[in-house]
């Protein structure tokens, strides 16, 4: 399948639950946002505050806002489950739904305070006249007059909307962003372009027919406003159809946010497929994220490292033999979370600090080691993580290693920059096919302040013994070496323009060869 028609594909269930977030947080924004706008009118200061508060939410960026929203919402469905007997699901739609609908007040609350107090108060004295009441007035006098300017705001509240909902991504959500998050780290700048595209679209489509509507507000032309409801209930139908005539898939898998991930989850994904079980994927986690996920039922399976777990989550500093850290690792996932190792794939994928061959040679440098006495003349780079996790911290610690610069960009810019020489180090994957590409050379770690990182495939509690699962996915344990997954990631991201998919199916391909 080539990639315009592999984009194609995927339209009607990134579309759906795209307009389906949007249009929800929309709507929940406005049921908030108007009522408070009202009632703040009578009273200055919570007017204020309102739009205080309001402009300071616009002021976070949009992928903090999300994501801030899934611990918060963690936590308060761990209480619910405890105290009350009643879990919901704190990845994907509800976090997205609750900081999207923060998003969208502003506008709103703006607007509808700016057009009910711009009315003249001759107006409002001559209903007062006729013999309305004040709840009288403000239905029949001064929000149609104020309507205009409302809709104004709504309109910027979906375009703004719309365009953030793209970033739910990483936090569970399927939405237009899993084009650009998936084209982003696979180099399939078609899919960039495509969700930039469908979503800038999307945005237009509905600004223009709320244009629509608010223009027959403003000149009394009902033609005009039921013409444009009759085009966004035709646009929420379109999109949504799709959707909601799709079955509920039984299986949900995870996927962090590199290449490799998403070949893994593809892969398994086909394997469940092939099994008669259904099964979709959460692409684009964050580490902390897929396993709270996990660990909470909100994802069935999913690849992790031996090493993320044992500096992430059981926040451990020193380094032991790779079988010692598995099953240490093993049996604290077992007996904390009871998620379950289902076997490892056969392969490491560890961070290592990696160069490019001749700038190595030239400086002498063979380990970090050899790093320390020329860092301060030297940059870094690494993905949006690296610096903020416990590796960085140790190898800084180990070696007292400093940089003149750290740079943080996504990882498929990560290796054009160190190529073309405009970084001198980066955090590299050991198990990444960009490394040969560019021709770089991994530097050794003396000191062993990275730990070892296999990679497991790793069951919730409710599908640790899920047999038919397991049946599915065992063929995978202990059949990729490092070299093959090195050859599958270099496939994604070479510039063949293979997806994910293409290459799980080379990949199991590859796997059934060698057995």
């Amino acid at each position: 399948m080539n990639p315009i028609a592999e984009a194609l594909s995927r339209l009607p269930d990134y579309l759906g639950s795209h307009v389906l977030v949007s249009v929800t947080a929309l709507v929940l924004g406005l049921a908030v946002s108007l009522p408070l706008a009202i009632v703040s009118i009578a009273r200055p200061t919570l007017r204020n505050v309102l739009l205080a508060v309001t402009s300071i939410v616009q002021t976070i960026p949009g992928l903090a806002l999300l994501a801030l929203f899934y611990p918060l919402l963690l936590g308060v469905a761990a209480i619910s489950e405890r105290w009350l007997g009643w879990k919901f699901s704190a990845l994907g739609f509800l976090p997205s739904v609750l900081a999207l609908a923060l998003y969208s007040m502003l506008p709103v609350l703006r607007n509808t305070v700016t057009g009910l107090l711009g009315i003249d108060p001759a107006v409002k004295q001559a209903a007062v006249g006729v013999g309305m009441t004040p709840r009288q007035a403000l239905i029949m006098v001064e929000l149609p007059l104020a309507l205009p300017v409302i809709m104004a705001g709504i309109r910027t509240s979906a375009v703004w909307v719309i365009g953030t909902a793209t970033l739910s991504t990483p936090i569970g959500q399927t939405s237009l962003g899993n084009y650009i998050f998936t084209g982003l780290q696979t180099q399939n700048w078609i899919f960039v372009l495509f969700g930039c595209v469908a979503a800038a679209v999307l945005a237009l489509a509905i600004d223009q027919l709320l244009a629509l509507m608010e223009n027959g507000v403003r000149n009394r032309r009902r033609g005009r406003v039921a013409l444009g409801g009759l085009g966004l209930a035709l646009i929420l139908m379109g999109a949504l159809a799709p959707t909601f005539a799709r079955p509920q898939a039984t299986y949900a898998i995870g996927a962090k946010t590199f290449t490799e991930q998403y070949i893994l989850a593809a892969l398994i994904e086909q394997r469940l497929s092939a099994a008669g079980l259904s099964a979709v994927r959460r692409d684009g986690l964050g580490s902390n994220v897929i396993f709270d996920a996990l660990a909470a039922g909100e994802i069935d399976v999913y690849v992790d490292y031996s090493g993320t777990i044992w500096a992430n989550q059981l926040h451990r500093t020193d380094v032991k033999p790779r079988a010692e850290v598995l099953a240490d690792v093993s049996a604290w996932l077992r007996e904390r979370s009871g998620i379950a190792m289902l076997g490892e794939l056969g392969f490491e994928n560890a961070h290592a600090l990696a160069m490019r061959r001749e700038r190595a040679q030239a400086l002498g440098v063979r380990s970090i080691a050899d790093l320390v006495g020329r860092a301060g003349n030297l940059s870094i780079a690494g993905d949006y993580e690296f610096f903020a996790r416990p590796e960085w911290a140790a190898i800084k610690q180990a070696y007292g290693i400093a940089f003149r610069a750290e740079r943080q960009m996504q990882p498929e810019f990560m290796y054009p920059a160190i190529g073309a020489g405009e970084v001198d180090v980066i955090s590299a994957y050991t198990s990444d096919g960009r490394i040969a590409q560019y021709d770089l050379v991994v530097l050794d770690d003396p000191k062993q302040a990275i730990p070892p990182y296999d990679a497991m495939l790793l069951a919730s509690r409710r599908r640790a013994n899920d047999q038919a699962m397991r049946a599915a996915l065992q063929p995978l344990v202990g059949s990729i070496d490092v070299e093959l997954m090195r050859a599958a990631n270099l496939r994604a991201t070479g510039g063949s323009n293979a997806s994910p998919a293409e290459v799980a199916r080379w990949l199991w391909g590859e796997i059934e060869r060698r057995r």
